[in-house]
């Protein structure tokens, strides 16, 4: 039996060559992002939350450009059909245009009464068919000078206009739509210089009788 020395304590064995640190185990190094990483810092919604931002902002990038292009488009489609529409109307405006001298034809054939048989039925059917296509007349005796729908051709004084008028009618006047194609070919009448307008003959007529008698 083996007598163990008073004060002493028994060191485990360590193999020959190794020194005595070998002998305990180490801890693992900590890697470059664990010790990158902050403490506390392991919660893993706060790396889902910033994904679920990038992913909601990427989103509205994308409506928006979405609705920009659909505005573009909207937009598009209305240039389009107002350039068709206006082509429309230039192509049946030019081309009505070189009819109007065989409609005054037919208008001054119509005020002399030459308007009959074969030739009165064709005439009916072409004013028909440019009614369809939008053709208005327009110009008549008695109504105000306009010189955007009118041309005057003739002018004279007159001491019954209070305005300038249109007196006779040399040419009538087209549009389709808004759009004039010729303007009316007008005589107009102003008003005679010096001359009393018939209104204001009138009032002072009135006047002068409610004035002239004198109560005695």
């Amino acid at each position: 039996m083996t007598e163990e020395t008073p004060g002493f304590e028994e060191k485990p064995d360590v193999p020959s060559g190794a020194t005595p640190d070998d002998a305990e185990p180490k801890a693992a190094a900590p890697s470059e992002e664990e010790a990158a990483a902050p403490a506390g810092d392991t919660d893993p919604t706060v790396g889902l939350t910033a994904q679920l931002d990038q992913a909601r902002m990427a989103l509205s990038e994308r409506t928006a450009d979405l609705q920009r292009l659909q505005a573009e488009y909207q937009n598009y489609r209305r240039r389009v059909e107002r350039d068709r529409v206006t082509v429309k109307e230039v192509a049946v405006a030019n081309l009505l245009s070189e009819l109007l001298p065989v409609l005054d034809d037919v208008g001054r054939a119509r005020e002399h009464g030459e308007l009959v048989g074969g030739f009165k039925s064709v005439a009916e059917s072409l004013e028909t068919v440019v009614a369809k296509l939008g053709l208005q007349q327009f110009g008549k005796e008695g109504e105000p000078f306009d010189p955007t729908i009118h041309e005057a051709l003739m002018h004279s004084y007159a001491p019954d206009v209070t305005e300038t008028t249109c007196v006779a009618i040399l040419q009538p006047g087209y549009r389709i739509g808004e759009r004039t194609i010729r303007p009316a070919r007008v005589a107009v009448a102003e008003p005679q210089p010096g001359a009393t307008p018939a209104a204001a003959k009138e009032e002072k007529t009135d006047d002068e009788e409610s004035g002239g008698t004198e109560e005695v």
